[in-house]
This record gives structure tokens, C-alpha cells and sequence, in this order.
């Protein structure tokens, strides 16, 4: 039996599935079985350095949804929509259906699981999160004995090699972040990533998977990294830590605390040595302990790798005649309980710039001290055009109590301003 597949997008993801499918040698056997049939695009005549079979280019990307001789329907679009509908079309008409749109599956994820159960069919998503890592599955499968409590990581490349190199060069992230877009690591548009949009729905798909709950994109606390400057960077090396956009989903007896900001990583910790426009995963649970994956997190060939897998996770299951299978589908219905903002607690690094008089570190510990926020540290670390920088690391509070406190030590007389917050690991 051959299996047909229709693909929806041939941008870059697309274009380097279409390649691994049309160069099954080497690869797989059950590659040789799959045939594909028809490819939707945009505009037809656009020049592509890739050989496709005649007339398998289309424009009306509805007839693939539909297709009766098309059994797996693989969404490489992107955004919301036409995605989302043409996923449900391929559903209702009893496609199984691949997918690297993180973005669609973080924000109607619970109306597509639901239609692909209706159905009998499997949404697979390996490529949504971590590029070419392997985590989706996983987490489906291979950690299911576990009680899962954590995941966490960093799952933003273009983030991730913005802060390397900030990091390496003492620049700046206005700098870093036109010379990345240059280089094409970071898009012309960059909103999504940097200010941590993208790792938001890509934790909030990790959190669903990790703990049998289905999470709201909008429930995600999500913070990016326009506020870190060159000198909070020295500083957390100085104190041992580096910064990294991390995201993070902690199961809680209270409820799901998941957020995305920058975070101050212990130099010791795995996280901390992930660098450039890698990704890394790190899974906590009982009796696992933790497993971190690292890899290339996006890109054509990352990417088209973990999407070809769950074409061929799709292709087993229709070779072996199976129906519903527990560990392909995400059938949870309930929605997770999520913490919100004020009380989830953290340790913190604050950084305040003041007269450089005596007394203010006292008038700093007292204010803290006001509202049960114990300190780690309190150092005046530096000057800055006449006045003292200090920083100051907590140790765990709930945000809304630390930030009762800045809200006392924002009307001292000597205080300047905070320029920055950040949450420590």
C-alpha cells in the first residue's frame, strides 16, 4: 500500500519535507511506501530550487484537506489561520494530520484534539517544539511512567544566540538584535521572539503534554528579553549566573505556575552552557530525576526531521490498521489550574541605582524587610554617571510581595529607579 501525503506550505520546513520525502534512500523503509501527492502553495510560478513530480503544485489548499486519496494532511503554513480550519477539514474528512504550527496548536489546540478524538485520527506536532529535538513523543510515551513536576528550557533560538552573543561581546540588545536579524537569525519582524510570544506557546504544549492537562495560551505569564542590558549581564556573571529566556511550567499542589522571562541561570546549571540558536529541554519527575535533550531548534533540516517522524508515526499507524491509540493522541479534556502572576514565587535579582549617601542599604533592607521579602545578597556592585548601583538578590517570595516592597522603596528619597527585575533559578 502506498501512502498519499498532502502538504500544506513549502516554505522552509516544507521544502526540506518534501526533500526528505523525495530522497527515501538510506532512510527508513517505510519511507519507500509514502508518495507525495500534492503540495498547496500561494503562487504557483515562484522560483523553488526543488524537484517535485509535474502538476503536484496547487493553489487551492482546501482540495488537499479534502482529498479522498490523501490520507495524511501535514500543515507547514504557520499562524492561525487558514491552518486551523484546514487542519479541522483534514479531520473531519479522516486525514491523520502532522504538523510544526506552534502557534495554532498553543491557541486551538483544545478545539483540534477534540475533532481529531471525534474523528479516530492523530494530530502529530513533534515539530512544533524544539525543532529537531525529540520531546513531544517522549513525553507522550517513553516518560509516562513518570509523575512529571517540571519542564522547563529554552526553546527560542533566535533569543537564545541574542543573549549568547551579549554574553561573549558586552554589546547591547539593540546592537545584537540588528545584526542577528542581518545574519537571518532573527526575522524582520522580531515581536514574536523576543518578546517570548514564541516560547510561550511552545511551553504551554509542553505543560499539556507533560501533565495530562490542557493549558490556555493566554494563562502563560510571558516576559522577553528587551529589558536586558549589557551591564544586568556582567553583573549576574559577576554573581556566578547567566541569563537565558527561559520557559518554565512547574506543577504545584496550588495549580500550574508556567511562565516565559528572562531568568538568571547558575553557571553550574546544564541550561546555563546551552548556547548560539541551540535549544534544550530539561524534564523533571518521580522516579526519573531529570533528563535534559539539546539540539538545533529550528531551521529546514531540524525541523523537516522531527516532521518526516511523525509522517512516518502516521504511516505505521495506518500500515498496522490501528484505530485510536493512547499513546499517538492527546485526548485530556480538563484545563489546567493556573497560578496567577502575584502568586507565584521566585527568587529575584533587582538592580537599583541611588544617591551614593549612608544609610540606604539599611533604608533598602528595611523596606524589604516590610514585607517578608528575605534577602540572599545586597551589594553596591558599581557607579553609574554619579550615582550607586546595587543589586540585590532575594531569596524565594511570591511576586506580588516583592513587588509591595518596590513599591516602598520607589518613593525613598535617595532611590533613582529600578532598572531592572529579573527572576533567578
Amino acid at each position: 500500500m502506498i501512502w498519499q501525503v498532502g502538504l500544506l506550505g513549502l516554505g522552509t520546513v516544507g521544502a526540506g519535507t518534501a526533500a526528505i520525502l523525495g530522497d527515501p534512500a538510506g532512510r527508513h523503509p517505510l519511507l519507500e511506501k509514502l508518495h507525495l501527492r500534492a503540495v498547496g502553495v500561494r503562487h504557483l510560478h515562484k522560483p523553488r530550487h526543488l524537484s517535485l513530480e509535474p502538476g503536484v503544485l496547487t493553489t487551492h489548499l482546501e482540495s488537499i484537506a479534502t482529498d479522498p486519496e490523501i490520507h495524511i494532511v501535514v500543515e507547514l503554513l504557520g499562524g492561525l489561520e487558514p491552518a486551523r480550519t484546514l487542519i479541522l477539514a483534514a479531520l473531519q474528512h479522516g486525514k491523520h494530520v502532522v504538523t510544526a504550527n506552534k502557534a495554532v496548536i498553543a491557541h486551538h489546540g483544545a478545539e483540534i484534539f477534540t475533532a481529531a478524538t471525534a474523528a479516530g485520527r492523530y494530530v502529530l506536532m513533534e515539530g512544533a517544539v524544539g525543532g529537531g529535538i525529540p520531546i513531544v513523543q517522549p513525553l507522550k510515551q517513553a516518560l509516562g511512567a513518570n509523575r512529571l513536576h517540571t519542564v522547563m528550557g529554552i526553546v527560542n533560538g533566535t533569543t537564545n544566540y541574542i543573549l549568547t552573543r551579549m554574553a561573549q561581546e558586552g554589546a547591547d540588545f539593540a546592537a545584537v538584535l540588528q545584526d542577528a536579524q542581518r545574519l537571518g537569525y532573527a526575522e524582520a519582524d522580531p515581536t514574536a521572539d523576543v518578546d517570548g510570544w514564541d516560547a510561550a506557546d511552545k511551553i504551554a504544549i509542553l505543560a499539556s503534554l507533560a501533565f495530562g492537562e490542557r493549558v490556555k495560551r493566554e494563562s502563560v505569564v510571558c516576559e522577553g528579553i528587551r529589558a536586558v542590558t549589557a551591564t544586568d549581564i556582567a553583573y549576574a556573571e559577576r554573581l556566578g549566573y547567566v541569563i537565558k529566556l527561559l520557559a518554565l511550567a512547574y506543577q504545584r499542589p496550588a495549580g500550574l505556575d508556567i511562565r516565559v522571562h528572562p531568568t538568571l541561570v547558575p553557571q553550574a546549571h546544564p541550561l546555563a552552557s546551552v548556547n548560539g540558536v541551540n535549544n534544550a529541554i530539561l524534564v523533571g519527575g518521580d522516579p526519573l530525576g531529570e533528563v535534559m535533550l539539546e539540539g538545533p531548534g529550528a531551521g529546514a533540516g531540524p525541523t523537516a526531521s522531527a516532521v518526516v517522524g511523525d509522517i512516518l508515526t502516521a504511516a505505521a499507524a495506518l500500515e498496522a490498521g490501528l484505530g485510536f491509540h493512547p499513546l499517538l493522541s492527546c485526548n485530556h479534556e480538563g484545563f489546567a489550574e493556573t497560578l496567577p502572576l502575584a502568586q507565584i514565587a521566585s527568587r529575584f535579582y533587582v538592580r537599583l541605582l541611588s544617591q551614593d549617601q549612608p544609610g540606604v542599604i539599611g533604608q533598602l533592607g528595611t523596606c524589604f524587610g516590610r514585607h517578608a521579602v528575605s534577602l540572599e545578597s545586597i551589594v553596591q556592585i558599581g557607579h553609574q554617571e554619579g550615582l550607586a548601583e546595587i543589586v540585590v538578590i532575594t531569596h524565594e517570595v511570591n511576586h506580588g510581595q516583592l513587588q509591595a516592597a518596590l513599591e516602598d522603596i520607589r518613593a525613598l528619597a535617595a532611590l533613582q529607579s529600578v532598572p531592572s527585575l529579573f527572576r533567578v533559578l
